[in-house]
């Protein structure tokens, strides 16, 4: 349904002229109708401008977005803008992302009355539409529509920002850290509901974090994209990426997945990266730095992406066992 091919976002630093951040190098994926994709990496590695290119909020350097066939750069402004109100994004921060002066009927009736105009429908199918939506994303329309947001938990205001992205009937969402405000006992809701809106209304999920666990739950059919200061590290299904890791930084990503003592073994080849990320320049590969099995070329030249089914960008892949087996 949606291609994504060589995408590249440059930022120059505040009050730095000559000084240029590389957030995206040639990040291209493909999305399916229905399907699942994951992009997991640390902060400050990329995922975030991806799904905010992907969602309409910004432009990228360079690179396509393909909807259907179509260039959506190409196109003209008004059937831009319709694609990218099938793309709808979810935001991290369910206490920034509604305002406190709305209720929550007044939240959803703002776009509700867009569609209503557009499908030519009058108000009562829009407060039928408030009540559905409500239920499909699992609560009671009765006990929040007309609550404000403060009144609610976090876990409530994540499921009315999610309904809220339904109003418009998108095709595609875009979740960036949908659940890491949220408390730890609310998270599988989320990522239930999330799961679950894939297999009842065939939306596809670009799903953003720094979770594996999280990712391997929502996209189990999926597929993973490992990335790292703006370039893809590794890349495969879901399984394959989190039982078989082949680049050291995706070993070291999942090497950070807590075991619960007396219940999983973690795998012996555990390890922590060298040193922090630093935001300098390499002309090799970019995790060299923090790799500790780095070997000279590593440091003079920058691996391609290469592979078939299973892709990784690492002169010296090797399979590593770093988790549980049983991490389901």
């Amino acid at each position: 349904m949606i291609e994504i091919k060589d995408l590249q976002k440059t930022y120059v630093a505040r009050g730095q002229v000559d000084t240029v951040v590389h957030a995206l190098r040639g990040v291209s994926f493909e999305i399916p109708e229905g399907g699942a994709i994951s992009f997991i990496g640390e902060s400050g590695c990329g995922k975030t401008t991806v799904g905010r290119i992907l969602a309409g909020l910004e432009e990228p350097t360079s690179g396509s977005i393909v909807w259907n066939g179509k260039n959506v750069y190409e196109l003209k402004r008004k059937e831009r803008k319709e694609v990218f109100r099938k793309i709808q994004l979810i935001h991290q921060d369910p206490y920034q992302a509604l305002n406190p002066a709305r209720s929550i009927e007044q939240t959803l009736a703002a776009p509700l009355r867009v569609m209503a105009k557009k499908n030519r429908r009058d108000s009562d199918w829009m407060k039928s539409r408030m009540r559905e939506l409500l239920e499909l994303v699992g609560l009671d329309p009765e006990t929040v529509m007309y609550k404000y947001p403060h009144m609610l938990s976090g876990g409530q205001r994540q499921r009315v920002v999610i309904a809220r992205a339904l109003t418009v009937e998108p095709e595609m969402l875009v979740a960036d850290e949908a659940v890491s405000m949220i408390d730890v006992s609310l998270r599988l809701g989320i990522l239930k509901l999330l799961r679950d809106l894939r297999e009842t209304l065939g939306i596809s999920l670009l799903f953003i974090t720094h979770d594996v666990a999280a990712a391997r739950y929502v996209g189990t059919d999926g597929q993973i994209y490992v990335i790292y200061k703006g370039l893809v590290a590794e890349h495969a299904m879901t399984d394959d990426i989190i039982m078989k890791p082949v680049h050291p930084y995706t070993q070291a990503l999942l090497s950070a997945v807590p075991v619960l003592k007396g219940i999983e073994e973690p795998g012996p080849d555990r390890f922590i990266p060298m040193k922090d990320m630093e935001q300098s320049e390499s002309k090799g590969c970019l995790f060299a730095p923090r790799c500790p099995f780095a070997q000279p070329l590593c440091r003079d030249n920058r691996p391609e992406l290469t592979g078939s089914s299973h892709d990784h960008a690492c002169h010296f892949p090797q399979e590593r066992h770093v988790v549980a087996v049983a991490t389901k």
